[in-house]
């Protein structure tokens, strides 16, 4: 089998933004060190402290460790949990949400439709699998997940048959799925949805996000940067609404007196997300639904 190279999805313009220079930048999600070298190789007094719950994630940080052994420390965690690491305010914070097209690449780890493998789907070792939440959960309950989680609007059929074969396995989940399920006209994957919502909902990669954002306020300098890339709706509107609720903005006293600005915890600097281009589209199919949201810490109070 034949696995995909990660690349770090919008590597230019997350450099770009988050202004590399002397200094320390957290990579809350190491994967394969694609953020972090990038970083080292910036700025020749830049130092990474990067986390990752994945343990297959590890020997990709012991290579880092060798080519930057004074200037780089990798913990093993989720980035949620980052300030009980961190004792002192960073220059910049990269988060780069999802599962990592290594994680997909295992079958072993139940991530991916493409390959038949135990329904796990766990970044760390901590948890129940994917298996065992379909098994655990009443029917109603998992059409919930996998409607909030999901956007699965056919939630309560694929619950039922979900209950009824409980799968053990990827492939068994897809083909249960695909039984009750008419095959989309554009090509997609009727079961995609269901695999995507079963996967936030066993990490709480929702709730990490949240965690993480929150952090940020206490974690980043006075111009500190944060860059959030995420890769769907459910994602992108919590790091664009936490922004928004954080964000200086116009505040009106009475519609007689003038508009007074109000000072907020962050910067928004890309009042649009920032979104792949074509040249690395072609190099990078995985960035397709990549979103890039960057802000930089004021210097109030959070």
């Amino acid at each position: 089998m034949s696995l995909m190279l990660h690349i770090p999805v919008l590597l230019q313009p997350v450099l770009q933004y988050l202004q590399i220079e002397a200094g320390v930048f957290v990579d809350g999600t190491f994967g394969a060190g694609g953020y972090t070298r990038a970083i080292l190789s910036a700025h020749p007094q830049a130092r990474v402290i990067a986390f990752d719950r994945d343990p297959t994630t590890k020997v990709h940080a012991e290579k880092v460790q060798q080519e930057f052994p004074d200037r780089f420390t990798f913990i093993q965690d989720c980035f949620g949990n980052m300030t009980a690491h961190l004792s002192e305010p960073v220059n910049g914070l990269v988060l780069d949400i999802g599962v990592s097209s290594m994680q997909i690449d295992q079958p072993e780890r139940g991530f991916s439709l493409r390959f038949d493998g135990p329904l796990d789907m766990r970044m760390g070792p901590e948890g129940p699998t994917a298996a065992e939440v379909i098994k655990s959960v009443s029917e109603k309950q998992l059409a919930d997940i996998l409607f909030k989680y999901g956007e699965e609007k056919c939630s309560h059929r694929i619950a039922k048959v979900l209950k009824e074969c409980k799968p053990e396995t990827t492939l068994q989940m897809a083909e249960a799925i695909h039984a009750v399920m008419p095959r989309p006209t554009d090509g997609s994957d009727s079961a995609t949805r269901s695999f995507q919502a079963l996967r936030i909902f066993v990490n709480n990669e929702l709730g990490e996000l949240e965690k993480a954002l929150t952090a940020s306020l206490d974690l980043l300098k006075p111009h500190g940067r944060l860059a959030v890339v995420s890769f769907h709706s459910l994602e992108d509107r919590i790091v664009k609404d936490f922004l928004n609720e954080h964000s200086s903005k116009t505040r009106h006293i009475n519609k007689y007196a003038k508009q007074q600005p109000q000072k907020g915890a962050f910067e928004i600097l890309t009042k649009k997300p920032i979104v792949a281009d074509k040249e690395e589209l072609l190099r990078n199919p995985r960035a397709h639904s990549a979103k890039l949201r960057v802000a930089e810490r004021t210097e109030v109070p959070a």
